[in-house]
C-alpha cells in the first residue's frame, strides 16, 4: 500500500538547534480507506542501537523516549483536536486537546508534548484519558524504527461535508539528542498542540459516521473492612456504557449502573496547611470531553469538578445508577456538552442527588472563544431535604492578540440556601509567550460565599494577584558544561481577605540550568508571608496561632537525565514556616529495564520546629510495573503515611482490549499504624470484565 505515495519529510528542530533541519530523517505516508485513516512512519536512525524506549504501557510519557506524535485538527477550527503517539516498542498514546492545550488554570502553562501519565485536574488543555479506539504496530529495524497507525474515522468527531480539509502536524523525539522535530515548523515556545500553526490535510473524503458502540461489564468483588467480625461476602454485579454518533460531529454517551473499579487509587498527600487538597479525576466516563466542561482555574477554582459525583465524605463510593453526556459541536464551530447523572442514596450519609450540568462555547479566530455554564445539584429521596439543592452558573471567555499573547477569564456566581451575598468569583488572566520571554499575570476574586458544590476550591473568601516574568537564555552547541539553557525568573503571589489583611504570599525567585542531555538543576529563594486569623492544627498536637509570619527559605531542584535507565529527582526546601523552621526534602529515583519494567521510588519528608512543638512527616510511596506488551501488564502502588496512620497497598493486573477495555484484577489493602484502626482501612478483590461492541463495524 506505502509504496506508490510519496512520503511527507522535511521536518524542523525546536531543540536543541531551533530552525535547523532534523539531525535523522523521517518519512511519513497517508492513506485511507472507506472506514479508516492510516499513516506510515519511517523513523530513520544512523544508530539504532541508541534508541531509547522506556515504557510500554498506555499513555505512558512520550518525552523521556524516542516518540511520534499526531495531532488532527478535524474541525479546522485551530484550537481542538485530537493526538495520537506511540514508541518503538508500540505504546498507545491518545489524547484530547483544547484550546490549543492552554489550561486556564495552569498558572503559567505546561510543557506539553506527550507528557504525564496522570491527568492533572479536570481535563482543561490536554486530556490523555481519553482512550479511542484505534491500533498501531512498530518495528526496530537495521535503519531505525516504523510505526503502522490505523485510526478509524469512527474513533473521530469532524463535519457533515464529504470532502475535508483538517489540520495536522507531527512530533518526533529522538531521545538521545534531547531533541524535539516537527513537521509544520514552530518557534521553541510552542509544542504540538499549538494548532493555529499546524499544515493541512487537503482532500479528504470522508465517510458519514455510523457509530454505535456497546461496553457491558460483569463485575465480581469481594471486601472485609477492618472492623467487621463476619467472613468476606462476595457480591456481583453488571452494567454498561453506550456511544452513538448522533450526527459526525454530537456524540450521546450513556452510562448504567456506572463501576471505576479497574481504577488506580489515589496517591496519598500530607497537608501541612489551611487549604484543600487536590485529587485529580481518574474515571474514564467523566474525563472522556472533559475539556468542554472545564470552566474556571484547574486545582484551585472550578466549577465544575465531576469528582464530587459518586465519591461522598473521606473518599466513599456513591453508587452511581446511570446518566448520559451529550457532546460535539453544533455547526459554526459552537460547542455544546450537556451532562446528566443520578446517584442513590445512602442510609445515614447521603441522598440521591441528580447532577446536571450544561455547556456551551463558540470558537472565535485567532484562539478566542466565549461560553457559558450551568450546574445543577438537586437531592432527592427521603433523606433530602425541601431545599437541598446547589446551583452555579458561570461565562468564560478567551481572546488571543496576535501570535504570542492571550487574555482569558471567567465570571460566575453561585445559589445555595441560607447563603446571601458574597457568592461570587471570577479571575481575569494576561499570558504573553514569545522564543525569550514569558509574562503570566492573574486576578481573582472568591466571595466569602461563593460555594460550588459540584465544583472546587482550594480556599475561600480572598482577592489574590500572581504574575510570573520568564527569560529564556537559549546557549549555542559550544556552550560551557554542556548548558543548553539558562530561565531566570520571579514569580508572585498574593491572597488578601476582603477587609485587606494580607493572608499569604510567596515571591520565588530562581533560574533553571538545563544540559543538553535534559539534565536540570533549580536555584532558588521564596520570600513567603502567612497571615494566620484562626489558630488551626498542623499536626494533633501541635497548634499554630493567630499572627503573621514572614520567613526565607532556600530551594534546590534537582533533575539526572530521565531518558536514562536510572534517574533521579531531588526537591528540597529549607528555611522558615509559622514562627519556626523547616526542611522539607522530596527525593525519588526511577529504574527500568528496556521498555517492560519500570519502578519508582519516591519519600516526601516534612521536619518542622515550631514554637508550639516538633514534629515529623513520611509519606513513602513505590510503583512498580511489568508490561508483557503493550496490552498485557501488572502494577503495584505501596503507600505509607505516618500522619495519616495509615499504610496501603493497590495491585492491578490488567489484559486490554479496544479503548481500553478488557479484563481487570484488582487487590486493595489498607490498614491503620500500630493499633490504629482507620475507618478507610479493609481490603478487597475485584474481578472485571468489559467488552467493546462497535455495532456498525
Amino acid at each position: 500500500m506505502w509504496v506508490a505515495i510519496a512520503p511527507v519529510t522535511g521536518f524542523t528542530q525546536t531543540t536543541p538547534e531551533e530552525g535547523a533541519p532534523a539531525s535523522e530523517r523521517t518519512e511519513v505516508r497517508i492513506a485511507y480507506s472507506a472506514n479508516t485513516l492510516f499513516f506510515g512512519v519511517i523513523c530513520y536512525d544512523s544508530d539504532p542501537s541508541t534508541i531509547i524506549v522506556s515504557d510500554s504501557r498506555r499513555d505512558s510519557p512520550l518525552s523521556e523516549t524516542d516518540s511520534f506524535q499526531i495531532i488532527l485538527d478535524t474541525y479546522l477550527d485551530q484550537q481542538n483536536g485530537f493526538v495520537f503517539g506511540t514508541n518503538p516498542s508500540g505504546l498507545e498514546y491518545d489524547g484530547q486537546v483544547t484550546n490549543e492545550g492552554q489550561g486556564t488554570g495552569r498558572f503559567g502553562g505546561g510543557s506539553g508534548g506527550g507528557g504525564g501519565r496522570q491527568q492533572q485536574g479536570s481535563g482543561q488543555g490536554l486530556n490523555i484519558n481519553w482512550d479511542g479506539s484505534w491500533e498501531v504496530r512498530t518495528q526496530v529495524t537495521d535503519f531505525g524504527w516504523s510505526a503502522e497507525f490505523a485510526i478509524p474515522f469512527r474513533t473521530l468527531r469532524y463535519p457533515q461535508e464529504a470532502l475535508q480539509t483538517w489540520g495536522l502536524n507531527f512530533q518526533r523525539n529522538i531521545r538521545k539528542r534531547n531533541e524535539r522535530v516537527f513537521w509544520s515548523p514552530l518557534p521553541r515556545q510552542y509544542n504540538l498542540y499549538r494548532l493555529s500553526m499546524a499544515g493541512r490535510l487537503t482532500q479528504l473524503q470522508v465517510p458519514p459516521q455510523r457509530n454505535l458502540n456497546i461496553v457491558p461489564y460483569l463485575l465480581g468483588n469481594a471486601a472485609r473492612s477492618a472492623s467487621a467480625t463476619n467472613g468476606m461476602p462476595i457480591v456481583g454485579d453488571v452494567g454498561f456504557d453506550v456511544k452513538y454518533s448522533v450526527t459526525p460531529s454530537l456524540t450521546l454517551d450513556a452510562t448504567y449502573n456506572t463501576d471505576f473499579a479497574q481504577v488506580e487509587v489515589d496517591d496519598q498527600q500530607v497537608n501541612l496547611d489551611r487549604f484543600n487538597l487536590f485529587f485529580p479525576e481518574k474515571r474514564p466516563f467523566f474525563l472522556e470531553n472533559a475539556g468542554l466542561f472545564g470552566v474556571g482555574n484547574a486545582g484551585t477554582t472550578e466549577l465544575f469538578f465531576s469528582r464530587r459525583i459518586g465519591i461522598g465524605p473521606n473518599g466513599m463510593v456513591l453508587p452511581i445508577l446511570g446518566g448520559a453526556r451529550l457532546s460535539g459541536q453544533v455547526g459554526g464551530n459552537v460547542n455544546v456538552g450537556l451532562l446528566s447523572m443520578q446517584t442513590e442514596e445512602v442510609s445515614g450519609v447521603a441522598p440521591s442527588n441528580n447532577f446536571t450540568v450544561a455547556r456551551v462555547r463558540k470558537d472565535l479566530p485567532n484562539r478566542s472563544n466565549v461560553g457559558a455554564i450551568l450546574v445543577n445539584r438537586q437531592a432527592s429521596g427521603d433523606l433530602a431535604k425541601s431545599d437541598d439543592h446547589n446551583r452555579t452558573f458561570g461565562i468564560d471567555g478567551r481572546w488571543g492578540i496576535g501570535q504570542n499573547a492571550t487574555i482569558n477569564g471567567f465570571a460566575a456566581r453561585t445559589e445555595t440556601p441560607g447563603l446571601i451575598g458574597l457568592n461570587h468569583a471570577y479571575s481575569v488572566r494576561y499570558a504573553y509567550n514569545s522564543q525569550a520571554w514569558q509574562h503570566d499575570y492573574r486576578y481573582d476574586e472568591v466571595g466569602k460565599n461563593f460555594n460550588p458544590e459540584v465544583g472546587f476550591l482550594r480556599r475561600t473568601n480572598y482577592r489574590s494577584f500572581n504574575g510570573r516574568v520568564n527569560y529564556t537564555f537559549r546557549l549555542g552547541p559550544d556552550a560551557p558544561f554542556n548548558l543548553h539553557e539558562l530561565r531566570p525568573h520571579v514569580s508572585s503571589n498574593f491572597f488578601w481577605d476582603f477587609n485587606g489583611f494580607l493572608e499569604s504570599s510567596r515571591t520565588h525567585i530562581d533560574n533553571h540550568w538545563e544540559f543538553k542531555n535534559g539534565t536540570q538543576i533549580h536555584s532558588g529563594i521564596n520570600l513567603t508571608t502567612e497571615g494566620v486569623t484562626e489558630a488551626f492544627k498542623i499536626m494533633p498536637s501541635v497548634i499554630v496561632p493567630p499572627g503573621t509570619y514572614d520567613h526565607q527559605e532556600i530551594q534546590l531542584v534537582v533533575m539526572t537525565n530521565q531518558g536514562s535507565a536510572l534517574s533521579g529527582q531531588l526537591y528540597s526546601w529549607v528555611g522558615g514556616a509559622f514562627g519556626g523552621e523547616r526542611v522539607t526534602i522530596r527525593p525519588s529515583v526511577r529504574y527500568r529495564v528496556g521498555d517492560s519494567f519500570n519502578t519508582e521510588f519516591s519519600l516526601s519528608r516534612n521536619a518542622y520546629d515550631l514554637p508550639g512543638g516538633k514534629f515529623v512527616t513520611n509519606l513513602i510511596i513505590a510503583r512498580t510495573s511489568y508490561s508483557f506488551t503493550p496490552r498485557v501488564f501488572i502494577q503495584s502502588l505501596l503507600q505509607y503515611n505516618d500522619k495519616a496512620d495509615l499504610w496501603s497497598s493497590n495491585l492491578r493486573l490488567g489484559i486490554l482490549g479496544q479503548a481500553n477495555t478488557g479484563l481487570f484484577l484488582v487487590y486493595n489493602d489498607t490498614h491503620g499504624l500500630g493499633s490504629v484502626t482507620s475507618e478507610v482501612a479493609g481490603r478487597s478483590l475485584t474481578l472485571k470484565y468489559s467488552h467493546f461492541f462497535d455495532v456498525f463495524r
